[in-house]
């Protein structure tokens, strides 16, 4: 059995994957992929990792795990999503990186199946927008504080991603851009779920229907219906054209307003990110979903 699990980021999905799966956990189950309820597992798996302090769980003890989690025998694929999986908001910056217990936290949840095949997924963000909305989800307070000793420009994603590559190193990483998602949401529910390319799952259209306008959602949902495109990089051609017209500036737009930032500081973080993505996109055992 193969076991997927996103691990978020914070501020990237607020469970649409997983809602968007369940809405589909009928047709997915005839292709022997479950996406339980996070009522199943997520209590569950925080009560395991701490029993198991990393190390490997025994068979019966595995075993009982995935009983509790599944209500049928072993699927084919296991679908696991939770922003917390890695640590709650307030602990995602520290030693100088995002997310200083990724190397640990893989290694956990590897422990945890050691009978099976495990994979990775995570959206990272560009961190001119990802730290204000990390900050406001983290309680706000004193900005400092909540850096915890990091400085900014200095934080990059593809530490996180080796380390969670240390923590693991035979599990599978699947990464994306965060801002990308309206454009290859299809797709990121594809390689999350491993369902075949040709199910057609509901919900296809639930990121987009967050920042289009109605309008332009249907003009959307019509001219893919008349025109059906050939691939898939000619439907993001499509998306990306529609959203250029109809995207809601209230949503798109985020506000910016932590202490000290100014538009370099915005430009100097997005000049990083992107040189980050680069790397990422070029890390050995890690898969990047491009636009």
């Amino acid at each position: 059995m193969q076991i997927a699990i996103h691990l978020g980021a914070h501020c990237t999905d607020e469970d649409r994957l997983v809602r968007t799966l369940l809405r589909n956990a009928g047709r997915l189950a005839e292709e022997g992929i479950v996406v339980p309820g996070p009522a199943r597992y997520r209590k569950l798996m925080r009560e395991a990792m701490k029993a198991s302090d990393g190390i490997a769980l025994r068979p019966d003890a595995e075993e009982a795990l995935l009983d509790a989690i599944l209500d049928r025998d072993h699927p084919d694929r296991l679908v696991l999503s939770y922003e917390n999986f890695m640590c709650v908001p307030p602990r995602v910056l520290g030693e100088g990186m995002f997310y200083p217990m990724a190397e640990a936290r893989a290694r956990a949840y590897r422990a945890m199946f050691p009978a099976h095949g495990c994979e990775f997924f995570l959206a990272v963000r560009n961190p001119a927008t990802f730290l204000p909305a990390l900050h406001a989800k983290a309680g706000g307070g004193e900005y400092a504080a909540f850096l915890n000793g990091c400085e900014p420009d200095m934080l990059l994603w593809s530490e996180t991603v080796i380390a969670l590559r240390e923590g693991a190193p035979d599990a599978a990483i699947t990464v994306w851009c965060d801002e990308d998602t309206p454009l290859i949401w299809p797709e990121v529910l594809r390689e999350v779920s491993g369902h075949d390319p040709f199910t057609a799952l509901r919900g296809t259209f639930a990121i987009l229907s967050e920042i289009m306008t109605e309008e332009g959602l249907v003009r959307l949902r019509g001219y893919l219906a008349e025109n059906p495109p050939p691939n898939e990089i000619q439907r993001r051609r499509v998306v990306a054209a529609f959203l250029s017209k109809y995207a809601r500036p209230e949503v798109v737009e985020v506000e910016l307003d932590l202490p000290g930032w100014t538009d370099e500081t915005v430009e100097k973080l997005t000049e990083i990110y992107d040189e980050d993505v680069l790397t990422i996109s070029r890390l050995p055992g890690v898969h990047f979903i491009a636009p």
